[in-house]
């Protein structure tokens, strides 16, 4: 009988092309399942142990040893001090085993034998043919649709197959059975039957690798993609960069005649892809993101990573685009908030900010209107500006002496001061359960005390905007900010 395992495993090799150790392995499992037969109903943990170069095979029961309170199974876990009793040298977590006869190969149900071994070698072979795929690096996967499942494509790429889940199609895309597709090979799901590819034909990195196949100088290393942005099936933007001064980064991508991007959008069903020039400084990049709108000036938050991008009233709608789908792609593509806005708005704006600021310092630094005006004109924008900004800086206004100086700056610390004491008597009235909530830092409770909200049903009951406008957070984060405050609701 040792002698026909021997001959099995040659011949399932070499047909099956996997490893002698792969169908080893499957007839073990074959073996230990039909072992565990014998005991019926009982759930215990059989392993069989097959000698390579003799075919002879050993069968043993096995017991984990667990503590005295932790035990479930009698028929697979033992206590430690029965576990000794089998073995001296058991110990907590170790596997404690006991030969026993094994099972005659001729008896074993030879379907269930069949079905192990083949399913084993299967994986294998799958899994042999997904490292080779993978040594090959290749990102783009081109095969032909073999059906279609729930809305999802299998794909047939050589001896592979694929899956195009419905969510990574282009919209409006209309895929059929036979149809030859390029996708981006998005991850490998390790669940389920076998390791098995996950495509996708709306991810930002397809874009990019279709330009990298359509555009030799990307591989030559003489231009490169910065970042790519999309609306899947209707719009895109690539920043690109020149690493050679003699060559134009945008007309390279765009080819003779537009050959090259019309490649591109091709494969990509239509969508229209603007190529921009990338720049190391964000208010340049932002504005050449933007193309084909003209800027009229851009005004820039670093605190909230947003700018402000004023542009000539006809100027808007290009701006904006269709639906926003121009701004929208611009700020993903530079990472900024950008708030498109009109000359006329922008001043508007302007002149509001100003306003508040003189009210804010005339308020606390008991100042008159003239002053404060003064003090925004020359560019405070702060009581902390005013407090600490070098004396030498603020003798240069004209009109202002040392000791009108060291009085405004005296009244700045000591409005900061008031501040400071009043949002501290404000975070002693913030409720113990809203201190503690998953989701919020010291910052983030204290400006929910400075606006009032002191509990963890004064956040519950905000609205998404409210929360917004108080932290700064962004919107999604401020969504589940609020219904984490809010699982206490559906808990009762």
């Amino acid at each position: 009988m040792s002698r026909e395992i021997l001959l099995l495993v040659d011949a399932l090799a070499s047909e099956k092309n996997v490893s002698k150790d792969v169908v080893f392995s499957a007839l073990e499992l074959a073996l230990a399942s039909a072992t565990k037969k014998k005991f019926a109903d009982e759930d215990v943990d059989i392993r069989v142990e097959i000698d390579r170069h003799t075919g002879q095979y050993q069968s043993f029961r096995r017991w984990t040893v667990v503590e005295d309170e932790l035990l479930e199974s009698e028929e697979r876990e033992l206590t430690l001090d029965e576990a000794r009793e089998r073995d001296p040298r058991a110990e907590l977590g170790s596997v404690v085993e006991e030969s026993m006869e094994p099972v005659e190969f001729g008896r074993i149900g030879a379907q269930t034998a069949k079905q192990v071994i083949l399913q084993k070698i299967r994986d294998a072979e799958r899994e042999q043919l997904l490292n080779e795929f993978l040594q090959r690096r290749e990102h783009i996967v081109t095969g032909t649709i073999k059906r279609i499942e729930r809305g999802n494509a299998i794909v047939e790429c050589g001896k592979l197959e694929a899956l195009l889940p419905r969510e990574q199609m282009i919209p409006k895309e209309n895929l059929r059975v036979g149809d030859r597709v390029k996708a981006f090979l998005l991850r490998i799901d390790r669940m389920g039957r076998g390791p098995q590819l996950v495509l996708s034909r709306t991810a930002r990195e397809f874009l990019v690798k279709l330009f990298e196949l359509e555009v030799p100088e990307i591989e030559e290393g003489m231009l490169e993609i910065k970042e790519a942005a999309r609306d899947p099936g209707m719009r895109a933007k690539i920043a690109v960069k020149a690493n050679d001064p003699r060559i134009d980064p945008q007309g390279t991508c765009i080819g003779v005649r537009g050959s090259r991007v019309q490649a591109v959008t091709q494969e990509l069903a239509g969508e229209r892809i603007d190529i921009v020039l990338w720049a190391p400084e964000p208010a340049e990049f932002v504005m050449n993101a933007l193309s084909p709108a003209e800027v009229n000036r851009i005004l820039i938050d670093e605190d909230n990573h947003a700018m402000d991008v004023v542009v000539e009233e006809e100027q808007l709608a290009l701006a904006i685009g269709r639906s926003g789908q121009n701004v929208k792609l611009a700020a993903e593509l530079t990472g900024w908030y950008l708030n498109i806005m009109t000359v006329a708005e922008a001043e508007e704006k302007h002149q509001e900010e100003d306003a508040a600021l003189r009210n804010l310092f005339v308020k606390h630094l008991d100042v008159s209107e003239e002053i404060a005006a003064v003090l925004v004109q020359e560019g405070f924008a702060a009581l902390e500006e005013v407090a600490y900004v070098p004396i030498a800086e603020m003798l240069e206004i004209e009109g202002f002496d040392e000791e009108m100086v060291n009085d405004l700056r005296s009244r700045a610390r000591d409005a900061l001061l008031t501040q400071a004491i009043a949002s501290e008597e404000k975070l002693e009235m913030v409720s113990e359960d809203l201190r503690e909530m998953e989701g919020l830092d010291a910052e983030l409770v204290r400006k929910l005390a400075d606006n009032g909200v002191t509990t963890r049903d004064d956040l519950a009951d905000l609205a998404v905007d409210d929360l917004v406008e108080m932290t700064g957070m962004e919107a999604e984060t401020a969504r589940a900010v609020i219904m984490k405050a809010r699982e206490h609701w559906f808990e009762q």
